[in-house]
């Protein structure tokens, strides 16, 4: 990371209209995780029903890493998210109407394909534009703006329960939702950095920054496999610690929500004061350490007698896997000429995790129980240990001063050497 010693007001504008799309990017997801009993109830689904149902929002989620780095090239990281907001919102407002007013079920699963794939292509393009800001700023910031993510998801998640309780349909919950995202992204966009100044890339330069060329590079798909196993370890909380928590050490449903509550904290946190940690000593020292906490978290959590002291299990798996996700993007996008076609990459490989991991931990858990399954987690992280490595920057990245240096003259301008 270079350092700077002025920042400009147009960067700052930037760095809090990323932070704000992130925010709203969760806000659009947690909203229609937190009505999911009132659309199963509408809809009359069983849980099997219900299961292949979410499908159609991974399903669009997934076509979106696929194609997102390429759309980010063309129109650019603001109009990308916001054409991703767009389809999002549009796909939420009709779920709502779908589920609580007409009753039908395809209808709802084409708006939550459209929500899945909105989500998917603002992932990419946000990171790309964070990735961008963070250079100019000349400090870490990356974590930061995935803990707006998870702001976005607490404050969703609590506006859905509230809702819930005082009885809002969910046709107007998810209607007045998606208006938040739509406008709020269309606002937040406009003080991106100018496609220019983000990095975006032409003639030649797109040409060899294209999707086929990224997933042959070695470094990207080490760098994806190093987020897929971060990914999983994040994952598997989610969707796993709960039930652990009242299957293995016996303890209430309300302590399970205690658990899940006391991760996502943890995870929060580590993303707000882990920036100082990786501008210090850098992200392969740093992502060394929370990885090793992550694991000891998860073997205190399974192998502990007393559930408190499995609850501080529970905490230092959050700190350490906190800052995985968000640096591997930072690091897909060291190079801001190929920086979309990278990051979308590494999505791709590293959110299979979030589709491979809940039945993975479900079928061991049918086997030895959902507590001790966790112990994969731990398994996986330590050999994941050999490719932190990658994460470092490549000596053909160009940082932000000399990216501008070299389309005023490219003669001159010449690579300053990274820190880390």
């Amino acid at each position: 990371m270079t350092a700077t010693s002025t920042v400009s007001p147009q960067v700052l504008a930037a760095r809090t209209a990323v932070a704000t799309v992130f925010g709203l990017n969760g806000l659009m997801l947690a909203s229609w995780f937190a009505r999911v009993p009132a659309a199963r109830e509408a809809l009359g689904l069983s849980a099997g029903e219900l299961g292949l149902l979410l499908l159609a929002l991974s399903g669009g989620a997934v076509l979106a890493l696929l194609t997102a780095g390429a759309v980010v090239h063309r129109l650019s990281a603001a109009r990308t998210v916001v054409a991703g907001a767009a389809s999002g919102a549009g796909g939420l407002a009709l779920v709502g109407v779908a589920a609580g007013g007409w009753g039908l079920v395809p209808a709802v699963g084409a708006g939550l394909f459209a929500v899945g794939y909105g989500s998917g292509t603002c992932e990419v393009a946000m990171n790309v534009e964070g990735a961008a800001v963070e250079r100019r700023l000349g400090r870490t910031i990356m974590p930061r703006f995935h803990a707006a993510w998870s702001l976005g998801t607490v404050a969703g998640a609590g506006i859905g329960a509230g809702f819930a309780r005082i009885d809002v349909p969910i046709a107007v919950h998810l209607s007045l939702a998606a208006v938040v995202v739509a406008v709020g992204t269309l606002i937040a966009a406009r003080s991106f950095l100018p496609p220019a100044a983000a990095g975006r890339p032409s003639g030649a330069a797109r040409r060899g920054s294209g999707l086929l060329a990224a997933w042959r590079e070695p470094r990207t798909i080490l760098i994806g496999l190093l987020v897929l196993v971060l990914a999983f370890t994040e994952g598997a909380a989610n969707d796993w610690l709960a039930v652990a928590f009242v299957d293995g050490h016996q303890v209430s449903e309300a302590m399970g929500a205690l658990s899940f509550g006391v991760f996502v904290a943890a995870m929060t946190f580590g993303r707000t004061a882990g920036t100082v940690a990786l501008d210090r000593w850098g992200r392969v020292r740093v992502l060394w350490a929370t990885m090793a906490l992550a694991a000891a978290g998860v073997a205190i959590v399974v192998l502990a007698g007393p559930w408190p002291v499995a609850l501080v299990g529970v905490a230092l798996w959050g700190l350490g896997a906190s800052l995985g996700f968000p640096v591997g993007m930072s690091a897909a996008a060291d190079d801001e000429r190929y920086a979309a076609a990278r990051v979308s990459v590494v999505a791709v490989i590293g959110y299979t995790a979030f589709l491979a991991g809940p039945p993975l931990v479900g079928l061991l858990g049918d086997q030895i129980g959902v507590l001790r399954s966790l112990l994969v987690v731990s398994l996986l992280l330590l050999p994941a240990l050999a490719l932190v490595p990658s994460i470092r920057p490549p000596a053909t990245a160009l940082p932000a001063r000399d990216l501008a240096a070299a389309r005023e003259s490219p003669r001159q301008a010449a690579p300053s050497p990274e820190l880390r």
